[in-house]
């Protein structure tokens, strides 16, 4: 072998090296389909210096595309609505499941037991053809992509069947405690927002849903009487409606999936100041997801009122939100929630307040004007 051909090969063998290093590392730090399919797509083009990237996901049918994702050097797109296949080189792969490369033209398969998928790669003219080391390179990356794809898969379904398990027991735990303390539909999506506007990553707003469906869980355990009391609470029983985090904690713990949720719903009562209960933490002390929960929790509780309390509207809510910064809640929190809520339809809000005043008569009822020290329980 000549020096000439030893360097060449040699080169090959770098790039293989550092394109898998890439796979890898993306596979490996993403956890939802969607960014890992966008990202994958671009990530190719990269490395193959094609000026087009398309990857499509079937479903188990085969007849249907269920997530299409693609790239070219003027748009990104992406489809998550099932569509029957309609393209040529996407019927010949179903047909054949081999590779396809003809010029500027290549195809593949994504295999994992059977079809899942398929990649087209094209680069624009004069662009070179790809040649049989592009083919083998491709073949050896999507190895890894399939793995990585199949993975987020199987996880994306697990959550499902957990998201469905807390909802059934949360359902469950709805019918323990009077209608005027559980939450709206768009309690989650609220807590979800003030996440994202704090740049939490996916797996810390997957908890902030599970304990925005589960904080309250602890209320089974308080007696009617109390949680329904319209006046003042005596001494004997707030120390009984302050254990309710601790109870609801207790309750879930042998859950072993919620133990990331766990100090969220533990610590959803603690005040920025150190005030709050069960254990009196301040500041960075109190876990950012109990923080974020603390604020959201108020917000409804204003927002849909309670039995010691008359409704407020979502402004004067918001004001008094903006008022306890930094004594009740975390002044960051406070920011990113005044942030969030501006994408929420309030609409919803005033909306759900009625339909639920409607269907309980018991919320109908009206009391003197308070101070509003935002208690909630």
């Amino acid at each position: 072998m000549s020096i000439r051909n030893y360097s060449t090969h040699t080169k090959k063998y770098k790039t293989l090296i550092s394109a898998s290093h890439s796979i890898f590392r993306l596979v490996n730090s993403t956890y939802e389909l969607k960014e890992l399919v966008c990202r994958l797509t671009r990530l190719l083009c990269q490395i193959f210096s094609s000026g087009y990237c398309q990857i499509t996901i079937l479903d188990p049918s085969r007849k249907h595309a269920i997530l299409k994702s693609g790239t070219n050097n003027k748009q990104k797109y992406y489809y998550d609505k099932r569509h029957s296949i309609m393209g040529a080189v996407e019927k010949k792969i179903l047909t054949t499941l081999a590779v396809i490369r003809q010029d500027t033209l290549m195809a593949a398969p994504l295999i994992c037991e059977d079809i899942i998928g398929m990649i087209i790669l094209k680069r624009e003219p004069p662009g070179a053809s790809y040649d049989c080391f592009d083919q083998e390179m491709l073949m050896a990356l999507m190895e890894q992509a399939v793995i990585g794809i199949k993975n987020l898969q199987l996880y994306e379904e697990q959550q499902k069947i957990v998201f469905g398990s807390i909802k059934s027991l949360v359902t469950l735990l709805d019918t323990r405690v009077p209608q005027e303390y559980t939450h709206s539909p768009y309690f989650s999506r609220l807590v979800a927002a003030i996440g994202e506007q704090m740049h939490l990553d996916p797996k810390q707003i997957e908890s902030l849903k599970y304990a925005s469906l589960l904080h309250d869980t602890g209320k089974v355990d308080i007696p009617q009487e109390i949680l329904t009391k319209t006046s003042k609470l005596t001494r004997h029983e707030f120390n009984i409606i302050k254990k309710h985090p601790l109870k609801g904690a207790e309750i879930l713990r042998p859950l072993q999936m919620l133990k990331p949720v766990i100090p969220i719903i533990m610590h959803h009562h603690e005040k920025y100041d150190g005030t709050g209960y069960p254990s009196r933490l301040k500041k960075c002390q109190i876990p950012q997801g109990a923080r974020i929960m603390a604020v959201a929790d108020a917000f409804e509780a204003m927002v849909y009122g309670r039995p010691y309390r008359e409704r407020m509207n979502v402004n004067a809510a918001i004001k008094e939100i903006r008022k306890k910064s930094g004594t009740q809640f975390d002044p960051k929190v406070v920011e990113a929630f005044l942030r969030a809520i501006k994408k929420v339809k309030t609409k919803n809000y005033l909306q759900y307040y009625h339909n639920k005043r409607y269907n309980n008569s018991n919320s109908t009822k009206k009391y003197g004007k308070q101070t509003v020290s935002i208690r909630i329980i």
